[in-house]
């Protein structure tokens, strides 16, 4: 097992992310993105590991969780793996998907919790996918501000800190040419 410079703690929120090989993409079509957060559901159980926020981008991911378990990669691996076998048997390749083991950041503050949803929200935007945020159909974004009853994220968690969806809407849509300081490490390069 890979050696991890982040303690996982049952309870604790937690930003996972990874990318492709070499930036290339992870998500093909739009069936792929169905397919991880189908296989997200068959494999990892709100016990284990909950989702607060995600999006999942072309060439990379973002995972806003609650841990459950102190060894999420018990958990994440199998998930990861089943993902990657099923790309390379659709698209007929061979090797890994992701560049590496999936990365992990301990959220440790509530502004931190908040900055980091509207840092994973605002990355389409950011991507030039789409103009607004509840453009991008494979965020939890459109949970967020009731465009959307899915429920694979748990906004409240974020929610709460707010006096309404408008307010968080607000939060994440207002100006969205700064860099928020508190996730600016989290930058892909």
């Amino acid at each position: 097992m890979p050696y991890r410079k982040v303690e996982f703690r049952a309870g604790e929120h937690y930003h996972l992310y990874n990318r492709g090989v070499n930036h290339h993409p992870i998500f093909f079509e739009r069936e792929n993105y169905s397919y991880f957060l189908k296989d997200w559901r068959r494999f990892v159980t709100d016990n284990a590991i909950g989702i607060v926020a995600y999006c999942l981008m072309p060439n990379h991911y973002h995972l806003l969780v609650k841990l459950g378990t102190d060894v999420p990669s018990q958990v994440l691996q199998p998930f990861l793996l089943s993902y990657c076998k099923s790309v390379n048997r659709r698209y007929a390749r061979v090797g890994p998907l992701f560049q590496g083991p999936f990365q992990a950041v301990l959220v440790d503050r509530d502004e931190y919790l908040l900055h980091l949803s509207r840092y994973i929200h605002l990355n389409p935007v950011a991507a030039r996918l789409v103009k607004h945020a509840g453009d991008w159909e494979f965020s939890s974004y459109r949970e967020y501000i009731g465009l959307r009853a899915g429920t694979l994220p748990h906004p409240e968690i974020v929610l709460s800190q707010f006096a309404s969806r408008d307010e968080y809407r607000s939060f994440v849509e207002g100006d969205v040419a700064e860099v928020d300081e508190p996730i600016a490490h989290l930058l892909f390069d």
